[in-house]
């Protein structure tokens, strides 16, 4: 029985992942080409901004309340009637573009019921990671995630790069479409309550705001979610500083070449992309909170090293290789972060309040992007950048240290206080035990020597 569950939940392990790549590959493509349409169909800023500004509302209004349907009714559902609604959405633009011209409304609409349907799947998808696979391989399930997400990071732009110009925008719609119906017929295999292992059904009675008054009152009983939460919000806030900043500096400060600057940007996703590989494939993190910690100070240390080049010059040509290698080194440690993270959360939040969970981390999310965007591109047209990205550095450091200080992190692992005790009392005692064993040890070696024995 053993070994059919096993192999079970390993192909739930690789649909998932090859489900999650398609429907990502096919996001981003689609993505691409509708932003170069709307420019190429207007000419204007605005009408792409507000092109993201209605896929960013739609996820931050809904998440909450999508988490507490997941919650409620079932996931697999969700996942599927998400997934139905986004390939729905696009088909209906598809027949539009060939009915008629193809307007800014038309996708305006899209745009929002896409989002609002992508942010269900998504969610529900997420919140079931643990109930897929076996609890020994959610690390590398989450590796897997991050993997998909990276390979269409990078696969996205450059099909539709590969692409744009040379096909119809609705080749575009097509890819998406087909993109997701392949994922609906992977994800349909799956099942969703293999390693459920929940015994409280959520009261489908509850209002929404008494739900998340229990979501909020659940996150409080949980010490290590709670500052989980608070770090994740800070996080994408500081975070923007960088996503930001990183092309003013690279175009406007120090004038490198557009081509070097999309090289740049592409190191991050193959950092990413190597780090996913690297957790996926190795031993189980003993201590995921601890490896967050550190690989959370990694990233703080690096927002600071982008003001390097702008405070000491370095030598002509090498500023590339050295935000290249910068930007290599910050993908991989948002893995590194991103993905202990989510084996906590997935371990150590209630089934029944996962949704919840990942629909307020979403929330916060989708809320601090443009307000990040918004705060620090007003910073940087009156700031200089170097002082920016050094404090926001120090900042990020020192909500580190107050959000996860060492005291808290040996509270979750107190085996590792153990290991690292320097008490005198504990070091003198251990010695004394040794030196009664030696001297026991002697004793025995004393009474059995040939020479003292009495029948010899």
């Amino acid at each position: 029985m053993d070994v059919i569950i096993q192999k079970k939940a390993t192909i739930h392990l690789y649909t998932f992942l090859v489900s999650k790549m398609i429907s990502s590959l096919g996001a981003n493509v689609y993505t691409f080409g509708i932003s170069m349409y709307i420019l190429a169909m207007t000419g204007s800023a605005f009408s792409f901004a507000a092109n993201l500004i209605f896929s960013i509302i739609p996820r931050t209004i809904i998440s909450p309340i999508a988490g507490i349907l997941v919650d409620r009714y079932s996931r697999k559902s969700i996942v599927l009637l998400g997934q139905l609604g986004v390939i729905l959405s696009i088909t209906s633009l598809l027949i539009f573009s060939m009915l008629a011209e193809l307007s800014l409304l038309a996708i305006y609409v899209t745009t929002i019921i896409y989002s609002i349907s992508s942010t269900f799947s998504m969610i529900a998808f997420t919140a079931s990671i643990g109930n897929l696979v076996d609890p020994s391989r959610i690390q590398k399930a989450m590796s897997f995630n991050q993997l998909s997400l990276s390979i269409a990071g990078i696969g996205g732009p450059l099909i539709g790069g590969m692409l744009f110009g040379f096909v119809s925008v609705e080749t575009f719609f097509m890819i998406n479409i087909v993109a997701y119906v392949m994922a609906f017929l992977l994800e349909s295999t799956l099942d969703f309550k293999f390693f459920s292992n929940s015994e409280s059904i959520p009261n489908s009675k509850e209002s929404v705001f008494q739900s998340m008054k229990a979501s909020v009152a659940y996150v409080k009983t949980k010490p290590v979610i709670s500052k989980l939460l608070m770090l994740i919000f800070w996080l994408n806030l500081f975070f923007a500083s960088v996503t930001v900043g990183a092309s003013f500096i690279f175009v406007e400060v120090l004038e490198i070449e557009y081509k070097l600057v999309g090289m740049i940007e592409a190191a991050g996703a193959v950092g990413m992309l190597l780090m996913a590989l690297y957790l996926a494939r190795r031993s189980k993190l003993k201590y995921p909170l601890l490896f967050s910690k550190r690989a959370l100070l990694a990233l703080s240390l690096l927002v600071g090293a982008y003001a390097i080049p702008l405070i000491t010059p370095l030598p002509a040509g090498s500023v590339f290789f050295y935000y290249l290698l910068n930007m290599f080194l910050f993908g991989s440690s948002l893995v590194l972060t991103n993905t202990p993270i989510g084996i906590i959360i997935q371990t150590e939040v209630e089934e029944s309040y996962r949704g919840r969970i990942y629909g307020i981390i979403e929330m916060c999310a989708m809320a601090l992007t443009p307000l990040g965007t918004l705060i620090f591109g007003l910073l940087y047209d009156v700031i200089p950048a170097q002082y920016i990205l050094i404090i926001c550095s120090i900042a990020l450091a020192l909500t580190i240290f107050f959000l996860m200080p060492s005291t808290f992190i040996h509270s979750i692992y107190p085996e590792l206080k153990r290991n690292t005790s320097s008490n005198p009392h504990e070091v003198f005692e251990k010695k004394k035990q040794f030196n009664e064993c030696n001297e026991k040890v002697d004793e025995i070696k004393r009474t059995t020597n040939p020479t003292t024995h009495p029948f010899r």
